[in-house]
């Protein structure tokens, strides 16, 4: 496959892979994985040692523009995981460019108290 007839999401996700190839989530600092589609912004906190997912906000949750949302996940997670007593955690930008409503996700998650 050249990357000339490669759609977007097909080099998003070889970015992706790239990424994760020197991501890992631990129990004590897992993966904060960052997923956006048309519409929604989510993120998880996975530890990839059990292979589990530990918290999750979604931008459904949320009513606004995706901005408003990204922010509002954001403040989610870090309060979620400060119930977990997580505070440091591996930021996984998913492929995505770090701009925009990534940031701004990424930005409110360090304003909530997570740091990375």
């Amino acid at each position: 496959m050249t990357t000339l007839l490669a759609s977007k999401n097909a080099k998003r996700q070889i970015r992706h892979k790239r990424i994760r190839a020197s991501v890992k989530g631990t129990e004590t600092r897992p993966r904060l994985a960052v997923f956006k589609s048309n519409k929604f912004v989510s993120v998880q906190l996975i530890d990839d040692t059990k292979g589990t997912t530990i918290a999750t906000a979604h931008g459904r949750e949320f009513k606004g523009s995706q901005s408003v949302q990204s922010e509002a996940v954001g403040k989610a997670i870090a309060e979620r995981a400060k119930k977990l007593k997580i505070t440091a955690v591996v930021f996984d930008r998913g492929g995505y460019r770090y701009g925009g409503l990534i940031k701004s996700l990424a930005d409110a998650a360090r304003a909530g108290g997570l740091t990375f």
